[in-house]
């Protein structure tokens, strides 16, 4: 059964958490009295379907269905998970949850999305403090997976569970927090920052387009995979963290920072940052520097998995519980109707494999279509542990077609008919579909080798079996379109 989230307060923030839910899976209602909140949360949502599907390897699930409700009574009813969004205004908030439990089922759980609230100060004379907590995501919400999620002795103990099981099926990394503090942790690490550089703007030591060069093309890379603590470490040297802290430590007595002050918010101060901000980015609209910001993400982020570190943990753990979950686990047993080509490829094509052209790269294609000839190698008894014990399948020749554009965030299916598989053959054609328009074939030949010599030699009595099986089920296909063709030389 699908379950559905009601999103309170369709900001930035909101539209964020609106998108992570909705893409999936989840069933969102939504209410915000700005009359602008539908066409906010849209824009928001194109950006999201763009980027989001292309961190994973495997397909998410079907996209939930979105509604806007004219009362927050409505928008609440039948939710699992009410994620509060409003204004950073504590009376607002307490309000706005009065509103939410005269409405609510009795076990929904309420997450703030507040920055600087502690969650005591939001669980104060409700009915039902228990249920409340501070679920405070990074911008944009559908890529980062950091939710701090900060609770009370308040909240028992199956609630914060609850709390993080869900928030983790979304692809989120829930950091629970079990001592509260205003602003939590890593706004908290933000502002020290936000406070530096604001005087070295002010004291004319810097711009903001410097101090921001100085993050990208310096920490802000080490941060991304290692944090704070590990980067210092390394930075000890063989001798680790005790070094370093003996040979920098005396420099935390050296007048270098300004953390203790503010510079007064004069309007000197404020126009001489927008001004250097404007000059900075102003060459691009809002929607163009998310997209910048989202086509960076996902390249570092899918870096980051590829090598299974920092954020790229998250995404790729998410993807084993997607596929275990989805149209692509299982094996032989598992496939269902083997008379039609085999689904072995399902998945949303990532920014970063798109081209100059605006459509996906040639080496992308040879990519979607190795990753599908490797899943019916899993399909046929050719797995992990197959491969381990010293058998597998080498490609001898590959021939692909690219007969339509493939763009970034187009939701891609390949389904494979075998042309050949007996003895120590394997003859593979690949189609690739979005939806159902055709966009690209390829077609191998590979032969089974062992691992041990380099050389061909039969498979296992099992993988044989397997491809009887399939040899027999697809009998009755006909011999596809481009099979056996080869670039023509013009007459």
């Amino acid at each position: 059964m699908t379950k559905t989230a009601a999103i309170i307060g369709g900001g930035v923030i909101g539209g964020g958490w609106a998108a992570r839910f909705l893409l999936n899976g989840w069933n969102v209602r939504v209410f915000d009295p700005d009359p602008q909140a539908e066409r906010k949360i849209g824009e928001v949502l194109d950006n999201a379907r763009r980027s989001l599907p292309g961190l994973s390897d495997v397909p998410l699930p079907d996209e939930g269905k979105l509604g806007f409700h004219d009362t927050l009574g409505e928008a609440v009813r039948g939710a699992v998970w009410i994620q509060e969004s409003v204004p950073e205004q504590l009376e607002l908030k307490r309000a706005t949850y009065a509103g939410i439990e005269a409405a609510c089922d009795p076990d929904a759980i309420i997450g703030s999305s507040t920055s600087g609230f502690k969650p005591s100060e939001l669980q104060q004379g409700r009915a039902d403090p228990g249920r409340i907590v501070v679920a405070h995501p990074f911008n944009p919400v559908y890529l980062l997976p950091l939710v701090e999620l900060v609770t009370t002795p308040a909240n028992p103990a199956p609630v914060v569970e609850r709390a993080s099981a869900l928030l983790s099926s979304l692809g989120l990394y829930p950091l629970h927090l079990k001592h509260e503090i205003d602003a939590h942790v890593a706004d908290r690490f933000l502002e020290a920052v936000w406070r530096e550089a604001l005087w070295l703007v002010k004291d004319g030591i810097a711009t903001t387009g410097e101090i921001d060069e100085a993050i990208r093309m310096g920490f802000g890379l080490r941060w991304a995979q290692m944090g704070l603590f590990e980067t210092y470490r390394v930075a000890g040297g063989e001798a680790g963290m005790r070094h370093f802290m003996a040979q920098f430590g005396p420099a935390l007595k050296w007048p270098w920072t300004k953390l203790m002050d503010v510079p007064e918010f004069t309007d000197d101060l404020v126009d001489l940052i927008a001004g250097q901000s404007d000059a900075q980015s102003g060459a691009h609209g809002i929607r163009d520097l998310e997209r910048i910001r989202d086509n960076n993400l996902v390249s570092i982020l899918r870096g980051l998995k590829y090598h299974d570190q920092g954020a790229g943990r998250v995404l790729r753990e998410h993807d084993a519980r997607l596929r275990a979950q989805g149209p692509l686990a299982g094996r032989l047993d598992d496939i269902g109707d083997l008379s039609r080509p085999i689904l072995t490829l399902a998945r949303a094509v990532p920014i970063d494999w798109t081209d100059y052209n605006g459509h996906m790269t040639e080496s992308r294609y040879l990519d979607a279509f190795a990753c599908a000839t490797d899943r019916f190698m899993e399909i046929i008894g050719c797995d992990d542990a197959y491969i381990a014990a010293g058998g597998s399948y080498f490609t001898a020749e590959t021939h692909i077609r690219h007969l339509d554009e493939t763009h970034a965030g187009a939701r891609i299916e390949v389904r494979t008919q075998m042309l050949l598989g007996e003895g120590k053959k394997l003859h593979l054609f690949h189609s690739m579909y979005e939806g159902d328009r055709l966009l690209a074939t390829g077609e191998h030949f590979l032969l089974h080798v062992s691992l041990e010599t380099r050389r061909p030699c039969a498979p296992s009595a099992g993988i044989e079996t397997a491809m009887a099986r399939i040899a027999a089920a697809q009998a009755n296909l006909p011999y596809p379109d481009g099979a056996g063709h080869a670039i023509r030389r013009p007459r």
